[in-house]
């Protein structure tokens, strides 16, 4: 076995266990898409209390995004992605348990700081092990991680809604769909303690020999040696500390990081993920279908995730946004047309998940590929924590705020709205988004 089949196996499998982290994320954050129809009528809610049901795990992601920059700043990646793995664990049976809406929300909330940490921590942590030439592709098997756990949970939500009646749904069946994810949570806890710490988090903490030694497992000793070195000296030549972002050579970075983290959310990708099947019973789709459909989303979402995984590090990461800003531009407009004029359907459907496909290979891995490489070492997890923060604002924002656009002007306009969204984030995808592709961290740093 040659030096390089064997470091791509070792920084695979890295990938895999981090991005367990992403798995989680998908699907923590889509099982509510099965169990807010069963919630609504357990709980007798009005449009805006379905949508704080909905959302409610979004104000804990946007806690978990704050801090865990901070704290994997001062203890280390591995170590609070051990913590998010515990918080999710928490969050399935508590999500599972409740007698009351409160109780509910409040075990959203602990399961939305781990998925908000671990929205940041995952890709971080890829991206600092990954080697330059591979590291949009490692990083795109998070967001296949995100469309797999998504995957698997519609999935699990199918098989659990044709386990019984309308009413053993709405007093049990959603109980076991949080209650689910109780096993990824599980796996993933006990992935990470096979995994080293980030090499430059240890290069930063002056563990130079540690570093070294993971350096040495995924590059080889001789190419080790001049990464250590790269990271000591950009380490050496930045301030870092947070204002720097904001005033100093580094302040497009972070502009670029926090608007590509909104415009990848107010798309409306999650109004689709969240509610899928109540989307479908709108137009008139039985519940069996609605959750049949919604699956098929979650297969193509998949499936062109592996487009991005493919061209990333070929087309590079501007085009696959470019492309795909478009396509999703039109087709939301086509999606808001179909509402519009009443199609019910396979034509729905059809542009719904040409709309899929296209968010699939470009703003969703790909936002995440961006932000997770284009910042400067030392504060690296601190403005990821900042870029991530702002994504989970804006997907709070489109989650609570969707049921109601629906009741107050309709499907058709709501979904015109996130193709105006779209139109922008492509224009300014085109104008202000740098080409990253093939470039170490280092060197990305110095072209700012």
């Amino acid at each position: 076995m040659n030096n390089e089949t064997y470091n791509k196996k070792y920084v695979y499998l890295l990938t895999a266990s981090a991005a367990l982290g992403g798995l989680l994320f998908g699907y923590d954050t889509a099982v509510i898409s099965g169990a807010i129809g069963f919630l609504q009528t357990k709980f007798v809610l009005s449009a805006a209390m379905k949508g704080w049901a909905a959302s409610s795990a979004i104000i804990g992601c946007i806690i978990g995004a704050m801090i865990a920059g901070t704290l994997s700043g001062r203890f280390g990646r591995k170590k609070i992605l051990i913590l998010t793995a515990v918080l999710f664990g928490v969050s399935a049976v508590g999500s599972a348990l409740p007698e009351t809406l409160s109780v509910f929300v409040a075990a959203r909330l602990i399961g939305g700081i781990g998925v908000g940490a671990a929205s940041m921590l995952s890709p971080l942590y890829i991206t600092e092990l990954a080697p330059a030439k591979i590291r949009g592709q490692l990083v795109s098997l998070y967001q296949l991680a995100i469309v797999l756990g998504i995957l698997i949970i519609f999935f699990v939500n199918l098989m659990i809604q044709n386990m019984g009646d309308e009413s053993w749904n709405v007093n049990l069946g959603w109980r076991y769909m949080f209650g689910s994810e109780t096993i990824p949570a599980v796996l993933f806890l006990i992935a990470m303690f096979f995994v080293p710490e980030s090499p430059r988090w240890l290069t930063k903490e002056g563990r130079d020999d540690e570093a070294l030694d993971v350096l040495n497992k995924i590059n080889g000793p001789e190419k080790a040696k001049s990464i250590l070195a790269e990271i000591k000296e950009s380490l050496k030549e930045e301030e870092g500390t947070l204002r720097e972002l904001f005033v100093g050579k580094f302040r497009p970075a972070i502009i670029v990081g926090i608007v590509l983290a909104i415009f990848s959310q107010v798309q409306g990708i999650n109004a689709i993920m969240y509610y899928a099947p109540e989307i479908f019973k709108e137009i008139g789709e039985t519940a069996n279908s609605a959750f049949f459909q919604t699956l098929i989303i979650g297969v193509i979402n998949t499936l062109f995730t592996f487009v991005a995984i493919g061209m990333v590090d070929k087309w590079g990461r501007k085009s696959l946004l470019l492309y795909g800003g478009l396509g999703m531009f039109i087709s939301l407009v086509a999606v808001g047309a179909a509402f519009y004029f009443q199609m019910k359907g396979m034509g729905l459907l059809f542009f719904i998940l040409c709309y899929i496909a296209c968010f699939a290979f470009s703003f969703g891995p790909i936002t995440w590929v961006v932000i997770s490489e284009i910042f400067p070492t030392k504060m690296r997890g601190v403005a990821m924590s900042v870029a991530t923060f702002s994504l989970w604002v804006a997907v709070y924002l489109v989650t609570q705020l969707f049921p109601i656009l629906l009741e107050r002007i309709g499907p058709a306009f709501t979904f015109w709205v996130f193709a105006a969204m779209a139109f922008l984030g492509m224009l300014f995808t085109y104008n202000k988004v740098p080409e990253t592709k093939g470039k170490t961290l280092e060197e990305i740093e110095q072209a700012w």
